[in-house]
């Protein structure tokens, strides 16, 4: 099993729960975070003021897949996500060695 971590746009939420609904795969969390990369945040002017603000808005969403999905999802995520300019986001893929299901206690890649 793989974790996928993805952050990316705010707005291209709905676009990452089609993908994975179209693998088969429903169950994620979500959290809003605030980011920066090579994108290196904006700086508005206040009232005659730089105030520099390095920080922006994202989505971060995590999912548990079989190992046997990561590929084609990692497909479908660059070819729905990507509009070519910095900011689209970054994935990480990192290895789950188990899942236990806390309500019966089942544990492995059947619960998923």
């Amino acid at each position: 099993m793989k974790k996928i971590e993805i952050i990316t746009r705010t707005e291209k939420l709905n676009d990452v729960k089609k993908v994975l609904a179209k693998n088969e795969y429903i169950g994620m969390t979500v959290t809003a975070v605030m980011g920066c990369g090579h994108q290196k945040g904006v700086i508005p002017e206040f009232k005659g003021m730089d105030f520099e603000i390095n920080l922006l808005p994202k989505v971060q969403i995590m999912t548990v897949v079989l190992d046997e999905d990561v590929e084609e999802i990692l497909r479908d995520i660059k070819e729905t996500l990507s509009t070519g300019t910095v900011g689209d986001g970054k994935v990480f893929i990192s290895d789950i060695s188990d899942v236990m299901r806390i309500r019966t206690g089942e544990r492995g890649e059947s619960i998923l």
